[in-house]
């Protein structure tokens, strides 16, 4: 049996040297009351023969409705408490967090209804700064946060 592999990426900013990342609440029913804890970086599955640089570009438009500019840094390769593979990538820039068009799935809801619904993948963006963030995203991508600090030390105000 293959292990999902996804790739996403981690946008930062960094207004008067303080790190802000930008941060994703996934949509649907499951997530709805869900708050800290429950944030991630914008991510989906790597197809087969995919670089995941690219996967990690296309998730990130399809999940936020802009693609970001430059090219992505690798980061760091995690493995989440369900046993999928992420690899993250680092790329500094900006967006209005408030203006993200999502894509959306659909399922069954209520469960067992008959009835299919629509969901945004992504019901809410926001920026948040390093300790805020740590709060908010799956504890099991914490370890991108730390790998995103290691990697500007040297640009990170105290």
């Amino acid at each position: 049996m293959t292990v999902p592999h996804s790739a996403g990426i981690l946008l930062y900013r960094l207004p008067l040297g303080r790190l802000e990342v930008l941060l994703a609440h996934p949509g649907g029913p499951f997530w709805k009351n869900r708050d800290h804890g429950a944030w991630m970086i914008p991510k989906g599955g790597v197809e087969p023969g995919e670089d995941a640089s690219a996967c990690a570009l296309r998730e990130f438009e399809e999940e936020l409705g802009t693609r970001p500019a430059g090219i992505p840094d690798f980061l760091c390769r995690i493995r989440q408490t369900g046993g999928k593979w992420v690899d993250a990538f680092a790329l500094e820039g900006d967006l209005d967090a408030t203006a993200i068009v999502s894509n959306h799935f659909t399922m069954e809801y209520p469960p067992r209804s008959g009835q299919l619904r629509s969901f945004p993948e992504i019901d809410a963006a926001a920026w948040y700064g390093l300790d805020e963030a740590r709060a908010r995203i799956l504890p099991s991508q914490r370890p991108i946060l730390d790998a995103l600090e290691a990697a500007l030390a040297g640009r990170l105000r105290p």
